[in-house]
């Protein structure tokens, strides 16, 4: 199918053709990552940009390997290195950027709407790598593919969602991307960290941690974002790991074949217990591996998107 787009803001609005062609993408990236000359000159004389003011090692880390592995440059800025620090605005610093001739901005912000806001702002295509509490999208592909590889399909799985969710980004690209390709998603965790209406997102709410993962397909494990907390929301992180955190007996309750995700990074002995974050039905890593081919998938398919504007 054709690809038309240039920017990759949400999942919001993709259709379940979308997302599969580019998960078929990314399949086919995956093999150059196998190869022991991991390079092909697909993007050559291609520019991107990473422009990061949050912290990351695995979104950034797999954009930049992207990047090279295609044969494009890449160059990394972070608020603390750039102008942004003398007063300069995030609009001039882009329109600056954009001067300088790159063909893709990646973009995290702490502030919810920035990738959106750039995106009106300036020519080149710009992919959201995690917008304050609304969306990371990029991380919601990865998690697909992750699945997909391991079960053969994305519709008619419970998938259920454990931890923040009110200020998980990744829960909510995730409820919606896996939500378009027909699994049945299931959240939990304290009242205090669900959002308001979490019904009105499609998803089921479980009543409890054994409702949660009962006869589940995926248990997905979130970290408590204490970074985004502005006020104490649960008592402790003791009480906390032992109402909501993943231990070995609840694999017993979900289904054989269950898999075992986390999007990183792990607080050990909080979300997760060791001996299951390093179990069998672990797939944590997997999806790191997955991150570097969906973002190869994504920086070929949306220069593609817009060179077929172009001409």
């Amino acid at each position: 199918m054709d690809f038309n787009r240039r920017n990759l803001l949400g999942l919001e609005g993709f259709s379940a053709e979308e997302i599969t062609h580019i998960l078929d993408t990314a399949e086919s990236m995956k093999q150059i990552n196998l190869r022991p000359i991991k390079k092909v000159p697909t993007l050559r004389g291609r520019t991107v940009v990473l422009f990061f003011f949050e912290p990351s090692t695995r979104t950034r880390t797999s954009f930049d390997l992207a990047a090279k592995r295609l044969s494009a440059d890449s160059v990394s800025l972070s608020a603390s290195t750039s102008s942004l620090t003398k007063g300069e605005t995030l609009i001039d610093t882009a329109r600056n950027l954009e001067a300088m001739g790159p063909d893709l901005i990646v973009m995290r912000h702490s502030m919810s709407g920035a990738p959106h806001m750039l995106a009106r702002h300036v020519s080149p295509g710009i992919i959201n790598a995690g917008d304050g509490t609304h969306e990371h999208p990029t991380q919601a592909l990865l998690d697909m593919m992750t699945i997909r590889q391991h079960k053969g399909r994305l519709d008619g799985l419970k998938v259920t969602i454990i931890g923040d969710i009110s200020h998980s980004r990744v829960a909510r690209s995730g409820i919606i991307g896996l939500g378009t390709m027909g699994s049945t998603v299931t959240v939990y965790g304290p009242k205090t960290l669900l959002p308001p209406a979490p019904a009105s997102l499609g998803v089921q709410v479980a009543g409890s941690m054994d409702e949660a993962v009962a006869d589940a397909d995926v248990i997905m494990m979130l970290r408590v974002q204490q970074e985004r907390l502005g006020e104490v929301l649960f008592p402790s992180l003791r009480e906390y790991a032992q109402r909501f955190g993943l231990a070995q007996r609840h694999l017993k309750l979900a289904r054989p074949d269950v898999l075992v995700m986390h999007p990183g990074p792990i607080n050990r002995g909080v979300e997760i217990s060791p001996e299951v974050a390093d179990g069998p039905f672990s797939v944590i890593l997997d999806q790191v591996a997955n991150g570097v081919a969906v973002r190869m998938a994504l920086l070929y398919l949306l220069m593609s998107g817009a060179d077929s504007e172009e001409t």
